[in-house]
């Protein structure tokens, strides 16, 4: 790939905008016709397709979260051992407050819901219904053949 090739790649994905990732990359065509066109052929390129779609993996993997690493946010906050920032306001009179952050433990509300995600990803929490059956089902076939 060469290195033009490769200043394209790089800004297109920053927006997924090919025209404009065209002429950055090829600063000589001024034509939005032109670009277009040629940003589409290069998209079409074995070698930049495979470095665009090698980075777009990476970007997922840093910026997504997986279900592994949600259970384990979820149980964290359940157990109380996350900690957040908040802004508290302190009020120093004459109507006049000042404002701080500061870090605390989630609150029982927190934790309650965090436990209950979890319980719905186990399915704690799914009605279970034992059904019966003393007589043998009778299936009857009332569409019947309207051939007409």
């Amino acid at each position: 790939m060469t290195d033009k090739q490769r200043i394209f790649a790089d800004e297109y994905l920053k927006d997924l905008n090919g025209t404009r990732a065209y002429k950055i990359a090829y600063p000589n065509v001024k034509k939005d016709s032109v670009a277009a066109v040629n940003a589409s052929k290069l998209l079409r390129n074995a070698k930049v397709r495979k470095y665009i779609d090698e980075q777009l993996e990476k970007m997922h993997n840093e910026r997504s979260a997986d279900a592994q690493e949600v259970i384990e946010y979820l149980s964290s906050v359940m157990r109380g051992n996350s900690i957040s920032t908040v802004v508290q306001t302190e009020f120093i009179g004459d109507g006049l407050s000042k404002t701080k952050l500061i870090e605390k433990p989630p609150d029982e509300k927190e934790r309650l819901k965090a436990a209950e995600l979890l319980g719905k990803r186990h399915a704690l929490f799914t009605d279970k219904q034992q059904i019966e059956v003393t007589e043998t089902p009778v299936f009857v076939d009332d569409l019947g053949d309207d051939d007409g």
